[in-house]
């Protein structure tokens, strides 16, 4: 399907890697092309976006950046250059959509041009390129390992001045010149590092190749269902010692501290949009396996209230608490003050809207960002800054998530 949907300039593929979950609804979905658009009209863009689903009461597929919190709250800005270029907020009501529903085999092919069963027949007669080796990159961190600690240690202050409780700082790491091959570059992620909200999408000459495990924000009829995580351990290869990583990282008091305190924020951020008394944690630490970490991941849920549309559950609840930390606008600024680079889509969301206004957006997380106008690649990662964090502990947790990123150009 993705090989198939490579001459539209357009694309969403968005592939859950048959993670079992009882929030799955898809095992994967393509959206190509597209009938309309709706991109970066600031302050009015969901508002926009929900009146275009009520009278179009169709598909809508698309992403939202980080930086679209500017919009959000008067008090917030992005002072750093805009370098890939992603709109704040762009989403598109695609000419074609191939979706597989979780736990079935069957393919269903929706399409304003060509006809279902013409596009199911170029599908499976669709010649797949062999995956060939990507070119051996060396990427550079914007802040070096001496200015990082430096940092950790500022934000420690801050908490310990009782400016903030917990703060998620990220650093950033390119590599200028790159001749890359996007689509393999996110077969060879999602082989490498498959998780549930794995997405490759391509805005023009924009690409964005993602292994999120995160899911922001589901609404499932008049339930909103969020799973921040906060906690993370390597794997072992040593299965035994593997399972006292595992339990060690559910028993970790830091580790805990992370989880709960964004666990409240977004009990906090949902109970702005939902009916009183609805919101509720349906699981607190849970531990979750991927192939290079542990997570502890909690699941919120709530009500919400009949006057408010979908688009309400987003403006109440972005950016998420995850990757921001608490207090919500406080950290935002001090991510701007302490960060060298502008997030963009980094620690934004992509995902779909339904046509029946149901939704399911991730985490733009473990995510590689590419230009094939500049050839500049990126990526970010980080961490949740508690007083209790060890500034090298937080470097080696930065570069373990980056691990399968860089991997894929060794």
């Amino acid at each position: 399907m993705l090989q198939w949907a490579q001459p539209y300039s357009i694309l969403l593929f968005l592939d859950n890697n048959h993670y079992t979950s009882p929030y799955s609804k898809y095992e994967c979905l393509l959206a190509a092309g597209s009938v309309n658009i709706i991109t970066d009209t600031g302050q009015e863009a969901l508002s926009l976006l929900a009146r275009q689903h009520s009278e179009k009461n169709d598909w809508f597929f698309g992403h939202i950046n980080y930086d679209y919190k500017n919009h959000l709250e008067k008090k917030l800005t992005s002072t750093h250059p805009i370098r890939t270029g992603w709109p704040d907020l762009h989403f598109f009501c695609p000419a074609i959509v191939c979706y597989i529903e979780a736990g079935k085999d069957i393919l269903n092919i929706e399409s304003y041009t060509l006809s279902p069963l013409d596009i199911y027949n170029e599908i499976i007669n669709t010649v797949l390129p062999p995956l060939m080796q990507q070119p051996a990159l060396s990427f550079s961190q914007t802040i070096n390992k001496a200015h990082y600690l430096q940092i950790i240690a500022a934000l420690r202050q801050h908490i310990a001045d009782g400016d903030c409780y917990e703060i998620n700082f990220c650093n950033n790491a390119f590599c200028n010149n790159a001749m890359i091959d996007p689509v393999q570059v996110f077969h060879r992620l999602n082989a490498l590092s498959p998780a549930p909200f794995a997405a490759c999408y391509r805005l023009d000459d924009k690409y964005m190749m993602c292994a999120s495990p995160e899911r922001y924000l589901q609404k499932n009829g008049d339930r909103v269902i969020a799973e921040p995580i906060k906690g993370t351990a390597r794997r072992d290869a040593d299965a035994q010692k593997d399972l006292q990583i595992k339990t060690a990282l559910r028993q970790d008091i830091k580790e805990r501290a992370e989880n709960v305190m964004i666990v409240d924020l977004m009990r906090n951020d949902l109970a702005r949009c939902c009916e009183v008394g609805s919101v509720q944690v349906d699981e607190l630490f849970g531990v979750y396996t991927f192939p290079q970490v542990h997570q502890l991941i909690s699941t919120v849920s709530g009500k919400i209230k009949n006057d408010l549309t979908f688009a309400d559950a987003i403006k109440c609840s972005f950016p998420m608490g995850s990757m921001t930390g608490a207090p919500k606008i406080k950290v935002m600024q001090l991510i701007d003050k302490y960060e060298a680079s502008r997030r963009e889509l980094f620690s934004g969301t992509v995902g779909y809207i339904t046509p029946e206004g149901d939704f399911d957006f991730n985490v733009v997380i473990r995510s590689l960002f590419y230009s094939t106008k500049d050839q500049y690649l990126s990526y970010q990662t980080g961490g949740a800054i508690t007083y209790d964090s060890k500034p090298e502990q937080e470097w080696e947790e930065m570069r373990l998530k980056a691990w399968a990123l860089e991997k894929i150009f060794a």
